[in-house]
């Protein structure tokens, strides 16, 4: 049976310098490209031998004794960083845990970014990762630290996400830059049905709030093929590299994007990531995207970026929507506007044979001024409903 260190054999070992930090990096899942790392502890005793962290954490854990190894693990990979600098060697982001010990830190942040400005380092530099377990209880506290992180120019990740403890409300709340993906979730090689349905959907979870996924432990082929096909974002595992020493984790930096082999994203890239694509090159082009239900009265705002007018609301009845969008009108054309969208009208085109609408109509904006909007509504049907859907697509024409 492996021993179990204690508080006090770890923090000797600190003052000895024998623990030392691993660096698993982590990949771009489309092109290979090294991105990121996550810094591991591991102590490395004089005679060569090397403790794994599962021999002494849970005891460190067990206290507040923890935030002393995360705070020398913070320094050590700074220092290792700002030499990477020094050396012309291009340093990439290093994700450093943190324990649910440092929430009752008031100044937690205010040292970090301290500890950063004294190495010279872009506040990028450093992503404060924190288990999903760590926030139960501590939401408020965790949306006042996030803010604080992002106010200083720190991204937030969440480890082990999709563990079974995690609020999707929290997530909602404190809208972490990362979520890692619990490796739980990959146990069946992704070959589980269910496995594939539970991974699929927090992935589109993600992309749609414009969240960073990792997926950690990832090993196999068939594992990375799937996990492309769900529009992943960075790989880490033994896929790719175990966690390595700074010397070779320097080499990697500096050898590994002059070797890696890029596939044909065309190649690569599944039915599902390829609308994800598509949908991206959409909202590109329309800043306010309407997904409607004319049968049920309801409706729910896609994307809303840079419009002309910031009023409209988010979710509700059609009904209200086009009530809304008619007082935005110019005087001259609200009669047009609204007995073109009435949802009254819109039904009866559909059952006519209509499968689009088009109108330009004069929209006043936030600044009082009137510019022309150009509204196209797409008729749409479900195959898992009878329900008259329609999507719309509004766009900014001119004044």
């Amino acid at each position: 049976m492996s021993r179990k260190y204690l508080i006090g054999d770890v923090l000797a070992a600190m003052e000895r310098r024998e623990i030392e930090v691993y660096y698993q990096p982590k990949y771009d899942a489309t092109t290979n490209r090294l991105k990121s790392a996550e810094a591991l502890a591991r102590w490395v005793k004089q005679d060569g031998s090397v403790v794994l962290p599962e021999q002494f954490l849970t005891s460190m854990e067990q206290s507040d004794a923890i935030t002393v190894l995360d705070w020398y693990i913070v320094e050590k990979v700074c220092a290792f960083l700002e030499r990477l600098k020094a050396e012309g060697i291009r340093p990439r982001p290093v994700s450093v845990n943190f324990s649910r010990w440092h929430l009752h830190e008031e100044d937690m942040v205010q040292r970090l970014a301290g500890i950063l400005d004294a190495h010279h380092l872009e506040h990028s530099l450093i992503v404060v990762e924190i288990t999903e377990s760590a926030m139960i209880n501590e939401e408020d506290r965790m949306r006042e630290m996030v803010a604080e992180l992002h106010g200083h120019g720190f991204e937030f990740s969440i480890d082990d996400f999709g563990s079974g403890l995690s609020s999707l409300s929290m997530v909602a709340d404190t809208l972490p830059d990362e979520i890692k993906i619990d490796r739980s979730l990959l146990r069946k090689n992704c070959e589980d049905e269910r496995e594939r349905i539970i991974l699929e959907s927090i992935f589109l979870f993600a992309n749609r709030l414009n969240m960073r996924t990792v997926a950690e432990g990832v090993e196999t082929k068939e594992q990375l093929g799937f996990l492309r096909t769900c529009n992943c974002n960075l790989i880490q595992g033994f896929y790719f590299d175990r966690p390595m020493p700074e010397e070779m984790y320097r080499e990697r930096l500096i050898n590994r994007d002059k070797n890696v082999v890029e596939e044909d994203i065309l190649q690569i890239q599944s039915e599902t990531a390829a609308v994800q694509l598509l949908l991206q090159a959409v909202c590109m082009r329309y800043p306010l995207i309407i997904y409607g239900n004319l049968t049920r009265n309801s409706f729910y705002m896609m994307t809303y970026d840079h419009f002309t007018s910031k009023g409209c609301p988010s979710t509700g009845t059609v009904d209200d929507l086009i009530a809304h969008g008619t007082l935005s009108m110019h005087p001259e054309d609200r009669e047009r506007w609204n007995s073109t969208f009435r949802r009254d009208n819109q039904l009866k085109l559909y059952q006519e044979g209509a499968r689009e609408i088009h109108l330009i109509t004069r929209q006043i904006g936030d600044d009082g001024v009137y510019r022309k909007v150009e509204t196209s509504n797409y008729f749409v049907k479900s195959p898992a409903s009878e329900d008259v859907l329609v999507i719309s697509l509004c766009n900014n024409i001119g004044e």
